[in-house]
């Protein structure tokens, strides 16, 4: 009879859709309504032809998404004193692609897709549409009823140890392997000048340049960020493939040829040296433990921080604005 009962079980529990993390699935709209993720992923595309940094732009709306609030879509609440106007957001972008496929969500299934879950599925169709990874989103994320402009000071800052970047990130869950990986996401994307000119004319206040850069691509730098120059011009943060969703960030870091004093301090730590050497790949290329492989796991484990789920928060109608 327990047999029965248990083979019985089994059979039960393979029809469900796969279980995520934090009670999160994957294929959780796919009754309610199927069309959703190709909308998310064709709003994104569009968008993405017109501008490929757009990607690395959604890709960081979600991580700071996530790190204030849970994954929640509170930094999606327009406002003077909600999230998106902390400081560490200003330079946030993307908000448009997320209305956009929201629109066009709510004609199709009113009320049913969450914010939060869109801008999940967005970040990862825009790393697939820069030539990386692709996975599995699970989804089933509530939208968030709290966004205030206070809270994001835990976002990792430019300027972070690697001390303060690991309590940062363990406060969340995720441990050493996971922010090496998921800072690998700066193969893409572009910072301002403002962000790191102090590494290369007063760093630490010496009236010298960061000894840990590069001598040539320091020279590169001074170039692009003169000294009195333009805080606001953008630069890529992987000199060598910005568009690419690559390990090239990562031989940067080795090299010396890291943007962000917090991505070059990857490199002095043993323990995150060590995983940034294995994905640098050896002389004979080999990807060591590949980054294609492991950044999927580490996003599908960072979008399930503190999510909402079941009857917690609420879908919103329009991803600016509570109900």
């Amino acid at each position: 009879m327990q047999m029965e009962a248990l083979s019985f079980l089994v059979i039960l529990l393979m029809g469900l859709p796969a279980q995520g993390q934090g009670g999160l699935k994957t294929g959780f709209y796919s009754s309610s309504c199927p069309k959703a993720e190709a909308i998310v992923r064709a709003t994104v595309e569009a968008r993405f032809n017109k501008d490929p940094t757009i990607a690395a732009g959604l890709l960081r709306l979600h991580f700071h998404d996530c790190f204030v609030q849970g994954c929640d879509g509170s930094v999606l609440i327009a406002g003077a004193s909600a999230e998106r106007n902390a400081l560490p957001n200003l330079g946030l972008r993307g908000f448009e692609v997320i209305d956009d496929a929201k629109t066009q969500l709510e004609a199709e299934c009113p009320g049913v897709v969450s914010c939060a879950d869109i801008l999940a599925l967005a970040a990862r169709d825009s790393v697939d549409l820069s030539n990386g990874p692709s996975w599995a989103v699970p989804t089933g994320r509530r939208d968030g009823r709290v966004s205030s402009s206070s809270e994001p000071s835990n976002l990792p800052s430019p300027l972070d140890s690697i001390a303060v970047q690991r309590q940062k990130f363990s406060a969340k869950g995720l441990d050493d392997h996971d922010l090496v990986t998921l800072v690998g996401a700066h193969t893409i994307g572009q910072t301002d000048c403002q962000f790191f000119q102090y590494r290369l004319y007063n760093f630490t206040t010496t009236g010298i340049a960061d000894p840990t850069i590069n001598p040539a691509f320091l020279a590169q730098l001074q170039a692009l960020c003169p000294k009195n120059g333009d805080g606001s011009k953008r630069v890529s943060l992987d000199k060598d493939s910005q568009l690419e969703f690559d390990v090239s960030y990562f031989k940067n870091v080795r090299d010396g040829n890291g943007i962000l004093e917090s991505d070059q301090r990857l490199w002095g730590d043993a323990a995150t040296r060590s995983m940034v050497q294995k994905y640098a790949g050896s002389i004979r290329g080999l990807l060591g433990f590949r980054f294609d492989f492991e950044f999927p796991k580490a996003m599908i484990k960072m979008s399930s921080i503190e999510v909402k789920i079941g009857t917690q928060g609420e879908i919103r109608k329009i991803c600016s604005k509570f109900n």
